[in-house]
């Protein structure tokens, strides 16, 4: 009966096809590859595998964007947290770009990211609740005068932004994203009087932004590019609306235009019961 083993030296080739060494990679892909993980991950675990990683992780080029938003972070509390991405940013030498920060921002970190970060372009804050301020964030954009993006997204304090200070202190800015409520449509004039460069704008599940807002917004963002309404239940868009929207803004979402899982939420009793009315409105 013939044999049905393998060469030994055939064997010992598909051993070493099979099993590339990842040392062996170019820098700038496994620059690329490490800088898909969280910092949290980088700084924890990932550039303690061997010296080639941890040199890597020394370059500056790495954290120009810092995006903690991981659900996996909150094992770690929120001063561990601060103190990962105050180290970070510190790893960027003043070339940090982008940073993202859900959970566990607050006032004082917002003011050492900003004492570090003059060349900051993009902004991002989310879930951080009661820990970030008004006050906090005007004092920090201030140090921004390059920022083209903010994304504001569940905080309570954006029922109490000043747009008008942040408009005058970031006349860069491109993309503004709101997710939550305004008190009123205040600050929604604020938007159209101070930031008439503004390309891209979202407002998203604000239940208070009425047809003045959006008037005002039409006629002071005339660059407008995209509106995304999604949730503003609030609004009673005719066909003549919906008209002039279309014609002056090339991407137009609607209010029950659908919307992801994370954003599309009615914990809130009074906006789904607005969402039904509304639904009801356009059906009749």
């Amino acid at each position: 009966m013939a044999s049905c083993s393998i060469p030994a030296n055939k064997a010992k080739h598909e051993s070493t096809t099979t099993n590339p060494n990842w040392l062996e990679l170019p820098k700038d892909i496994t620059s690329n590859i490490l800088q898909k993980l969280c910092p949290v991950e980088i700084l924890i675990s990932a550039r303690n595998v061997c010296p080639y990683w941890w040199n890597i992780c020394k370059d500056p080029l790495m954290w120009r964007t810092i995006r903690m938003t991981d659900i996996h972070m909150l094992r770690y509390n929120s001063s561990n947290l601060s103190n990962i991405c105050r180290y970070a940013v510190d790893k960027s030498c003043g070339g940090l770009e982008h940073i993202y920060i859900k959970f566990f921002g607050n006032d004082d970190l917002l003011q050492y990211v900003a004492d570090r970060a003059s060349k900051l372009r993009r902004l991002g804050i989310e879930e951080c609740h009661r820990l970030l301020s008004n006050k906090g964030l005007i004092k920090a954009v201030k140090k921004f005068p390059l920022l083209e993006e903010l994304h504001i997204s569940k905080c309570h304090l954006l029922d109490k932004v000043s747009f008008d200070i942040i408009g005058q202190c970031c006349p860069l800015l491109k993309s503004l994203s709101l997710f939550g409520y305004f008190k009123c449509d205040r600050q929604a004039f604020e938007i159209a009087e101070w930031m008439p460069r503004l390309r891209h704008l979202k407002i998203l599940n604000n239940n208070n932004l009425t047809n003045d807002g959006l008037f005002a917004l039409l006629n002071g963002c005339t660059l407008l590019e995209s509106l995304d309404l999604r949730g503003c239940f609030y609004l009673e868009l005719t066909e003549s609306i919906k008209q002039r929207c279309n014609m002056q803004i090339n991407d137009f979402l609607l209010p029950l235009d659908s919307m992801d899982e994370d954003y599309y939420t009615f914990s809130d009793p009074d906006l789904l019961l607005t969402r039904l009315r509304w639904r009801s409105n356009i059906e009749n």
